[in-house]
């Protein structure tokens, strides 16, 4: 399976090095493609694995890609139509992780940390946000809820999840939060952000396998939750 990452994840190394050394076009360059890159290593492992493929994630990932793409253009509309993107991507996410065979019933008790970051996030955002206060709070709560539903698979899920809200917070601070200063944002967003979704999707092969194998024992039912 990790053979077919590794487009990915090299891209993703040169994009978070070029941050640093590259011009300007050759950290958009790299950017646009990780997505796609992304969306391909789901698409080999899945064949391999003789499964079938996971469109919920491929359309979160690439619903993501409309979200980077988008971010690179300066001013508030491309800013709007990025998030409206990436908030398409969440409810991907969330339809996915909530028709998956659970981990668990319930949220694990941790989860709550999501709904009191949501609520922290938009007290500490809100009163810089002025005229994006509407969809910053929407895909706050959009974001909140991928998190609780990624939580209910623990592991690399819920770990990429956890990522992912990270990313979205630094950036979030960057553009909304006055007097904010980090030397590292950029790179703390997009290195957050890639492991999020290299993470995320990962997750969501390995437990597509597991699936398949349970469904192949001889003598076991398949379930409604395995389809």
């Amino acid at each position: 399976m990790l053979p077919a990452f590794a487009p990915y994840l090299v891209v993703s190394v040169a994009h978070l090095l070029l941050q640093y050394v590259g011009p300007a076009w050759s950290v958009t360059a790299t950017k646009v493609l990780l997505m796609p890159l992304l969306a391909l290593a789901v698409v080999l492992v899945s064949r391999r694995q003789a499964s079938p493929i996971p469109v919920l994630l491929l359309a979160g990932i690439g619903l993501s890609w409309g979200g980077d793409v988008l971010l690179t253009f300066p001013g508030d509309l491309w800013f709007v139509a990025g998030l409206a993107s990436f908030l398409a991507a969440h409810v991907a996410y969330i339809v996915l992780f909530l028709r998956m065979p659970h981990a668990r019933r319930r949220p694990p008790l941790w989860a709550l940390v999501y709904p009191l970051w949501v609520v922290g996030m938009l007290v500490l955002l809100l009163p810089g946000a002025g005229a994006l206060g509407v969809p910053v709070v929407a895909y706050a709560l959009v974001i909140g809820t991928m998190a609780i539903s990624a939580s209910l698979h623990g592991g690399w899920i819920a770990l990429g999840a956890a990522l992912f809200v990270v990313s979205d917070s630094v950036l979030a601070m960057g553009r909304f939060l006055p007097g904010y200063e980090f030397a590292a944002h950029d790179f703390a967003v997009m290195s957050t952000y890639l492991a999020a979704q290299g993470l995320i999707a990962f997750g969501v092969l390995v437990a597509a396998r597991g699936a398949a194998a349970r469904s192949r024992e001889p003598g076991r039912p398949v379930l409604a939750t395995d389809r």
